[in-house]
């Protein structure tokens, strides 16, 4: 039963965070000061329910393949951690001017890549699954070691960031979890059959996705005077978050077609546009170096990425591996509608 609840939390992420973010943002309004108390001290529990599951699932021993998928890989890199952050910096001047605080929100987003759902997506898409699980290893880890020093030029002075207090957060809640998640997968490894692990899969994804949802209504519920004072400018956050996931989607695209091969093409698309929300989410919340209502982007991310997933999967069967062009593809649509 608890399984089967998990698992529908997985398939439905995409309600249940928009359910989240609204309940809280109704909560924050009522909440009084204990309750707020109450709110901040669940955070770290929270946030280990939602990062620890999820290292479970991520074999970091894939690393060791990096050579083999040297092209790949370091296309990704080379989009996750210059492009990215560049077409976030671009939007961020031209959309968040006078919010920082959303500002640093989308940058959380561009600098920490490959989500849970890379590799499931590639698969969906027909690429390259191995591809996809050395690039999500590689680029985790890269996103650690990087993230407080490019933040620690594109967040403004007048903000108060403080890089080292990043570092202490990143190991409580990103390290500590990884090394944890780790080991409990090897043990599992150990006494399961691959099969039986496998089976075991979504119900990690599901106590993560548990964990996002009670982190997004306790972070909206502590922000929730500051989003609401200016309903308008909140909701046009989704604004340059379109922006970013279609700017990236389409360099990963372009370069994909014309470096790689079909298949590992499709493992880059995805290894660049997927981006680990979860982990950003649960820096945002913890470091106190940070300011909270970057959470909102956040979680507006996470109505945006999946239903970018699924699309590109329907261009790759539909269109791609029919020999279609979208035009034809539309016009077809429109027809049997019609």
């Amino acid at each position: 039963m608890i399984g089967a609840v998990l698992r529908a939390l997985k398939s439905n992420l995409l309600y249940v965070v928009v359910g989240s973010l609204a309940a809280g943002l109704l909560f924050g309004q009522v909440a009084e000061a204990e309750t707020r108390g109450l709110l901040r001290a669940s955070v770290l529990p929270i946030l280990f329910l939602m990062i620890y599951p999820m290292m479970i699932n991520i074999d970091l021993r894939e690393v060791l393949n990096v050579r083999k998928h040297a092209a790949a890989v370091g296309l990704s890199l080379a989009l996750n951690f210059a492009v990215a952050p560049l077409l976030a910096v671009g939007l961020a001047r031209l959309f968040f001017g006078g919010s920082v605080e959303y500002a640093i929100g989308l940058y959380f987003i561009a600098l920490i890549p490959t989500s849970g759902m890379t590799a499931a997506w590639t698969g969906l898409a027909g690429g390259d699954l191995e591809t996809a699980l050395v690039a999500m290893a590689v680029n985790l880890l890269a996103a650690v070691a990087v993230l407080p020093t490019y933040l620690s030029v594109l967040v403004p002075a007048s903000v108060g960031f403080d890089p080292t207090a990043l570092y202490r957060q990143l190991a409580q809640v990103v390290v500590l979890p990884m090394v944890a998640g780790t080991i409990t997968r090897y043990g599992l490894l150990r006494r399961f059959s691959a099969e039986e692990f496998k089976r075991l899969k979504p119900t990690f994804g599901g106590l993560s996705s548990l964990g996002v949802a009670l982190i997004v209504f306790v972070a909206m519920s502590l922000r929730s005077a500051q989003i609401l004072a200016d309903p308008v400018a909140s909701a046009s956050a989704v604004v340059p978050l379109v922006g970013f996931y279609a700017g990236i989607l389409f360099v990963g695209s372009a370069l994909g077609r014309v470096v790689l091969d079909a298949e590992r093409a499709v493992a880059l698309v995805y290894a660049t546009s997927m981006r680990n929300l979860s982990i950003a989410l649960a820096i945002v919340v913890a470091a106190d170096a940070v300011p909270t209502a970057a959470v909102l982007p956040i979680a507006l991310a996470y109505v945006i990425q999946p239903p970018l997933g699924a699309v590109y999967v329907h261009y790759r069967r539909d269109i791609v591996d029919e020999g279609r062009s979208v035009r034809e593809a539309v016009g077809g649509l429109v027809s049997d509608r019609g």
